[in-house]
């Protein structure tokens, strides 16, 4: 059976986003998250099988939309050092901004269930090779030094990117966007051909 969208599907994920992020994954009911967006439960189970299949859809549904634009924000650019410049600004500028939808993707989904980390596992691939692409990339021309493996690369994209958010979320003290031009700076400079 196809999923039901529409504004009611909105309502309740940003009603989820928001109350994971507020009181954890463990600690938001149904029944609150069903409040929160102005529904009765049972309205909830019409879109939703359970609180675990709202966080997958987030998930997928914010990360993936990620990797979609910012695939399409690189398609314009030719120069592979740009185009890892984009992608980390828009990894920190675009979750600064979404604060509660990074608590909940970066943090609340990190359950021990491996049925989570399966269901959105294929997103984060999506967004794995977005990365091992732009590497390949600039090793092919010159811009990245062609004898790092590109998966290693990838990860230590990602971890960094990754860690910097996380660390971010525990204590927004600073701008998470105002680090990009240093992230940036650190991986060109040790990715770098020259």
């Amino acid at each position: 059976m196809a999923k039901k969208k529409g504004e009611k599907y909105e309502a309740i994920l940003e009603a989820a986003v928001k109350v994971i992020a507020t009181n954890g994954y463990s600690n938001s009911q149904i029944n609150k998250i069903a409040r929160e967006a102005g529904v009765a439960d049972g309205t909830v189970y019409l879109y939703f099988d359970s609180k675990e299949e709202m966080m997958i859809d987030v998930f997928n549904e914010f990360v993936g939309g990620f990797v979609e634009e910012v695939r399409l924000e690189m398609a314009d650019i030719t120069d592979s050092a740009q185009k890892l410049q984009k992608l980390v600004e828009a990894h920190l500028t675009i979750l600064e901004a979404n604060y509660n939808k990074a608590v909940v993707c970066l943090v609340e989904l990190r359950q021990p269930d491996i049925k989570l980390r399966q269901a959105t596992g294929e997103v984060l691939r999506r967004y794995f090779r977005l990365i091992e692409e732009l590497v390949e990339e600039g090793q092919a021309n010159g811009t990245f030094n062609a004898e790092f493996d590109k998966h290693l690369v990838r990860r230590m994209i990602y971890g960094t990117l990754d860690e910097i958010v996380i660390s971010w979320v525990y204590n927004r003290r600073y701008s998470l966007s105002g680090q990009a031009p240093q992230v940036y700076k650190m991986l060109i400079d040790g990715l770098s051909a020259s």
